[in-house]
């Protein structure tokens, strides 16, 4: 999520999808390349945020030359969009922020009262998920946290089952990008899914924020997948580009997700540093398997 990013850096990762890089990815895509994308086990998405200043129907255009089906974290006034282009929203926007969420329970009312509409609104244009966040700490202890998310979240799942919505809490890291976030480890989110108990509450495991946090990815994802509906990439560090320049084995990582039978969505999540439309096109290829 884009909360802490420098305006400089942004405008510089996010400014570089001209109408001729986009002619060239489509080119790169074409032929055998964009069959192999299309044959490939995972369901690939983008993140809306990252290309904030490439106007929409412009990424959905590269998201189709590509092999993507869908278009991530869109707010209620872009989720419309994706389908004019034979893609989907595969993640909605949340209704409340990062740092104030469901794990205290002077936030519940406002949270139930602006998730209720938003969530029939949401399947109504067609997304199914919505991503929400835990909040932060502010020295509150891991299981009254724990505690409080569950007893918020309970308040929302008839309204979300009734509109076969998910809610996916995200993950995020509390070393470097969201100080004091309390959902900062996949155990931690694990028992508020647990503790919630209902089809339409699951997670959203951002690999690039939990290696940040605790490493071990495969065996993490292993261990709690009956838990996660959605992923997503970055490079660590720095949160650029997946490619050989950072640390983490991407393909390795897709392999064995796709190994497993997972049916959700793996979406791309990364501030390109070089040409956004030529990153996008290779972290696609790199993870078709």
């Amino acid at each position: 999520m884009l909360t802490t990013l420098g305006a400089s850096a942004v405008a510089g990762a996010m400014g570089v999808m001209q109408p001729s890089v986009l002619a060239a990815a489509g080119s790169a895509a074409a032929g055998s390349d964009r069959a192999a994308v299309g044959a490939g086990r995972l369901r690939q998405s983008v993140a809306r945020w990252c290309y904030s200043r490439t106007p929409i129907a412009d990424l959905c255009t590269l998201a189709k030359q590509v092999g993507l089906m869908g278009i991530d974290l869109l707010g209620p006034e872009e989720w419309d969009v994706p389908k004019q282009f034979g893609l989907a929203c595969t993640m909605g926007n949340s209704f409340g922020t990062i740092p104030v969420g469901f794990n205290r329970v002077s936030h519940h009312d406002k949270l139930v009262a602006d998730g209720e509409p938003y969530i029939a609104r949401a399947a109504a244009a067609g997304v199914k998920q919505i991503v929400v966040f835990s909040g932060n700490r502010d020295g509150m202890s891991d299981g009254e946290g724990i505690a409080n998310c569950i007893t918020g979240l309970k308040r929302l799942m008839p309204t979300a089952e009734q509109h076969g919505g998910v809610l996916c809490m995200e993950m995020l890291n509390s070393r470097v990008d969201h100080k004091d976030y309390h959902a900062d480890h996949t155990a931690w989110a694990v028992e508020v899914a647990k503790g919630v108990n209902s089809p339409s509450f699951r997670l959203l495991y951002d690999i690039y924020h939990m290696q940040v946090m605790e490493g071990d990815v495969i065996a993490t994802i292993k261990a709690h997948l009956p838990w996660i509906a959605h992923f997503h990439t970055a490079g660590v560090p720095g949160r650029n580009e997946i490619d050989a320049a950072q640390e983490l084995n991407y393909r390795g990582i897709a392999e064995y997700i796709a190994s497993t039978g997972f049916t959700g969505v793996f979406a791309h999540e990364f501030i390109p540093k070089r040409d956004g439309a030529a990153s996008l096109a290779e972290a696609v290829q790199l993870c078709t398997v």
